[in-house]
């Protein structure tokens, strides 16, 4: 069974974060410890509210250093929500620009759309080589609640970028090496969310 550290930062929803991947069978902690956040077979970084309030949390925590060790040794890590967001460079809200944990290239800056924030069931387009979509059927939806996203061109060279839309493309998931991450939240978005995760466990 794949040992699985949920990051406990102060950040919210980190409960259904741990049911939901007990249902698809991993043994979950929900811990701040670093120890336990490096040597968890998988680390899940949740994440909701503002950018500079997760990244706060965060840094309580020496995110950064966990999650830069855990890059280091190929360990899988996977951003769910603002927990995707931070793992870019920066996050801009309300005009302020505030530092991200610069695992990957880009900017999470307001999605531009009639309707923010963006909430409810939305499909996405994954590329055909997606580990974490691996199986889904074309047309599933995702549950997404968010007003600021990563725009298409972020991530490396070589990254795994799903898009999604709302008002404008934007980025739904991301996959380089070991750091994979979601903008919509699995957890919430029922049997599809689960195999999602199933599929990301696969890879521990």
């Amino acid at each position: 069974m794949s040992r699985v550290t949920v990051l406990d930062y102060g950040s919210g929803n980190v409960r259904s974060a741990v049911r939901a991947l007990e249902r698809v069978g991993a043994e979950v902690r929900l811990s701040a410890d670093p120890a336990a956040a490096v040597e968890a077979d998988g680390l899940v970084v949740p994440g909701v509210g503002a950018f500079a309030a997760c990244m706060a949390g965060l840094r309580q925590v020496r995110a950064q250093q966990i999650l830069a060790e855990r890059v280091r040794a190929g360990r899988p890590v996977l951003g769910i929500c603002v927990g995707m967001q931070v793992l870019f460079a920066a996050g801009v809200e309300h005009g302020v620009e505030t530092p991200g944990l610069g695992l990957l290239p880009g900017r999470v800056e307001p999605l531009a759309a009639p309707v923010i924030p963006h909430m409810g069931w939305n499909t996405v387009r994954p590329p055909k080589d997606s580990v974490l979509f691996a199986g889904m059927a074309e047309g599933t939806r995702y549950y997404f609640v968010h007003s600021y996203a990563v725009h298409p061109g972020a991530g490396r060279p070589g990254c795994a970028v799903t898009l999604a839309e709302h008002g404008e493309p934007f980025v739904a998931a991301v996959e380089a090496g070991p750091v994979s991450a979601t903008q919509f939240h699995p957890e919430k978005s029922g049997d599809a969310g689960a195999e999602l995760l199933a599929n990301w466990l696969g890879t521990l």
